[in-house]
């Protein structure tokens, strides 16, 4: 998917408070700029896509937790 309809997909999902949507899309960007080597910006997305899975508690946060972890961008945390 290229980076401006990931973009629009995001806002629309923004617009209308999708989280499962925003976790999705979120973990995508994510998975896209990691392939691409660039690490701040995996782990930008990855966070996004992290507390939007806390927020409405979704199963998708431990596997977004040990990612961010594997990166020392946070501690382990036990769902």
């Amino acid at each position: 998917m290229d980076k401006h309809e990931l973009d629009r997909l995001l806002l629309d999902a923004h617009d209308c408070n999708d989280h499962a949507d925003l976790i999705r899309l979120y973990t995508l960007a994510a998975d896209e700029r990691e392939a691409a080597h660039d690490i701040d910006a995996a782990c930008f997305y990855l966070t996004h896509a992290f507390v939007f899975a806390l927020e409405s508690g979704a199963p998708e946060a431990d596997a977004l937790n040990q990612r961010l972890v594997a990166y020392d961008r946070a501690q382990k945390l036990d769902f």
